[in-house]
């Protein structure tokens, strides 16, 4: 199909929208499965497991993602991504009765590659506009980048509790798909091809980082996002729920509060970052380095802690968790938007899809294990424990950040 022309900053504005709409959809499908599944009476441990492929092909995606746009484009790597999610919604506007685990467990495979090739797709295209020597906008488009999508994420989340109270879960799923499908057809018609960097060639060799910086970065990420997901993604909707007798709108609502704040502190990152470099008296550039990674990991380590005490205290449970969630997403958003920009200051110019995968593949990785555990220890041991897992995790990111290094590369 023919494409018109367009300015480099008008095509990438085209794969941020397409970006951002994919991310609506891929934050209310991942409420509505969580919500719809459970009151059909699936259990924690069998909910997780509804995600196993998702965050599976998400690390093999990134592993091979990298390496695949590299050699036909990043254009391409992220009109595949919105086909494959225009068809994993589409196969899950069937029949209740037909949604068999393996059946969900096969749609979510598709949206686990989609949303990964989308994500390395755009992320990638930062390092190609923005000029190696202006890092002070590369942190804060990787900042604004991340921090929006994490707002719209949130934002899906509300939309997947509201339309699962509003509607049926098959019309929810085709009215998003129907959504998706036109974004899929201005990028057809609009974005231009970008260029292999790469030849063909045996993958095999290009697919692991030869960087210790970006190695190191992504065993961090792996600890990191394990963290995080080990009790936010089914742990918590089901205990609010469960135990606290939440509908599906409320905990719907809380959810996509979180994370749109939790967008917004990453927007943010580059002052706060800022504001700390100030208060502490130091010269030159206030882009971080491994030692802001470091520092922010060890105040995280302490937070899900924190909140296992306060419980264990006979404090208030909704007062706690709620509360305990926030600043834990604060703390957290901040950490995350250090690490998306290191990533890619670090990741080489040349191949820069393929370290960015590489990193990616570890975020998928931590995300993977972290949600089999958040079903498990939850429905064995309970919300604590998987809180106690979160701190574990950290512990991990913290000393793996002690190594990164100090000055930027």
């Amino acid at each position: 199909m023919t494409t018109l022309r367009a300015s480099p900053i008008q095509q990438y504005s085209l794969i941020t929208l397409s970006y951002w709409a994919f991310t609506l959809t891929d934050g209310a499908l991942r409420m509505l499965v969580v919500l719809f599944f459970h009151s059909l009476g699936f259990s924690p441990l069998e909910i997780a497991g509804l995600f196993l492929l998702y965050e599976f092909f998400g690390v093999v995606t990134n592993l091979i993602g990298g390496w695949l746009a590299a050699a036909i484009g990043l254009n391409i790597t992220l009109q595949v991504g919105l086909g494959l999610q225009v068809a994993a919604l589409a196969m899950l506007a069937i029949d209740s009765s037909l949604l068999t685990v393996s059946y969900v467990m096969l749609s979510q495979a598709l949206s686990g590659i989609a949303k990964d090739l989308n994500k390395m797709s755009a992320k990638t295209s930062i390092k190609a506009l923005v000029p190696d020597a202006d890092q002070n906008r590369l942190y804060r488009w990787i900042a604004l980048l991340t921090g929006s999508k994490n707002a719209l994420k949130g934002l899906g989340f509300f939309l997947g509790g509201w339309l699962l109270a509003a509607t049926s879960f098959q019309t929810a799923v085709m009215a998003m798909a129907s959504m998706l499908a036109l974004v899929l057809l201005l990028n057809l018609v609009f974005l231009q091809k970008s260029p292999a960097a790469i030849k063909w060639g045996n993958p095999l060799k290009q697919l692991f980082s030869s960087s210790d910086a970006v190695n190191r970065l992504s065993a961090a990420r792996f600890c990191l996002f394990a963290s995080r997901d080990i009790w936010f993604v089914v742990a918590l909707p089901v205990f609010l729920q469960e135990e606290l007798g939440w509908t599906y709108l409320q905990v719907g609502t809380l959810l996509a509060t979180w994370v749109m704040v939790y967008g917004a502190i990453q927007t943010l990152t580059p002052k706060i970052t800022g504001w700390v470099h100030q208060l502490a008296g130091q010269a030159g550039s206030a882009n971080p380095s491994g030692k802001a990674a470091f520092v922010g990991s060890g105040v995280l380590c302490l937070l899900p802690a924190l909140i296992v005490i306060a419980l264990y205290l006979g404090l208030d449970a909704t007062q706690t968790i709620v509360a305990g969630l926030f600043i834990f997403g604060v703390v957290f958003a901040v950490n995350s938007s250090v690490h998306s920009y290191l990533i890619v200051a670090y990741a080489r110019a040349e191949g820069a899809s393929l370290d960015i995968g590489f990193y990616y593949m570890a975020n998928a990785g931590g995300r993977l294990v972290a949600t089999l555990l958040s079903g498990l220890i939850y429905q064995v041991y309970g919300l604590t424990a998987c809180l106690l897992g979160s701190s574990l995790f950290l512990v991990g990111t913290v000393l793996i950040s002690a190594r990164l290094p100090r000055e930027r590369q």
